[in-house]
């Protein structure tokens, strides 16, 4: 009876350890365990979180993938800037430490550069020679003195055939004072250029004084005041029937820079690029 007493123990020793259970190296379950009986609560064991797979960084693109204009520039862009680094480089050695040897070997190299730099402004020069739409002494003002004697007679004769055309509805206004030398000198001037180019100038006395050749000045009934006219000789360029002023300059001027200016002010474009200068008044 004994016996076989000791025999049920030991089975339900055997059946309740890990490995009859079938667990294997698992933690033992509770209800494996007989001797707490079937009221007993435990928290089950949590399971351990297998780990996430780390997604594989893409493979960077070759050199020639990422920047394909890079690798199809030529050779001597290339070369280009690692003589520029290099002779910045130089320079900045030399800089920091000016050795006699640091020196020399910087400017050594920078009389390369100039070299090389002397060489393509000779080649420049003479395809410059050899093709006219390329040549800057033949696009826009002359460089040769004869060729500027002929564009400034043409470009003068132009300006004075449009201020003819402006001078049918617009006039000079001449701001001067009888007791300033500078309109005494400028006045004869003036005149002739009214003679010349057909506009009109009308003479304005700040202070009551006349000039020659302005004998019939009117005085100043606050046209001044309203343009602001803080030094003379002044001259402007008005309009009558809208009241539009522009100033022309102010001192002493010679007849081209009359032409000058005034062609400038009454062209469409002033007005955009100097708002500012471009007034309206009352003309009487």
């Amino acid at each position: 009876m004994h016996g076989i007493r000791r025999l049920i123990l030991l089975a339900l020793v055997v059946l309740s350890s890990p490995t009859a259970s079938g667990a294997g190296n698992e933690s033992p379950r509770f209800w494996g365990d007989t001797w707490r009986g079937w009221h007993f609560y435990e928290d089950p064991v949590p399971e351990a979180e297998l780990p996430r797979p780390v997604p594989p960084k893409p493979a960077a693109p070759p050199a020639t993938a990422r920047d394909p204009r890079r690798a199809a520039r030529p050779p001597e862009l290339i070369d280009l800037e690692r003589l520029r680094q290099q002779v910045e480089d130089l320079r900045g050695i030399a800089v920091m430490r000016p050795t006699e040897a640091n020196v020399r070997r910087y400017m050594e190299l920078e009389a390369k550069v100039v070299a090389q730099a002397s060489t393509f402004a000779d080649v420049a020069q003479r395809v410059a020679w050899t093709t006219p739409e390329l040549d800057p002494t033949l696009q826009g003002r002359p460089v040769n003195a004869k060729a500027l004697e002929v564009f400034e007679a043409q470009q003068m004769g132009d300006r004075s055939r449009s201020i003819a055309e402006l001078g049918r509805d617009h006039v000079l206004l001449f701001f001067f004072r009888g007791d300033c030398p500078y309109c005494h000198a400028f006045a004869p001037t003036l005149e002739a250029f009214q003679g010349r180019h057909g506009i009109r100038v009308e003479a304005v006395s700040l202070d009551g004084g006349v000039l020659p050749g302005f004998a019939s000045a009117r005085r100043d009934n606050g046209a001044a005041s309203a343009l602001r006219v803080a030094q003379v000789p002044a001259v402007y360029l008005a309009q009558p029937f809208t009241g539009r002023i522009v100033p022309i300059g102010f001192g002493v001027l010679s007849e081209s820079q009359l032409l000058e200016r005034i062609s400038a002010a009454a062209a469409p474009a002033f007005e955009a690029m100097v708002p500012s200068a471009v007034r309206q008044l009352g003309m009487p």
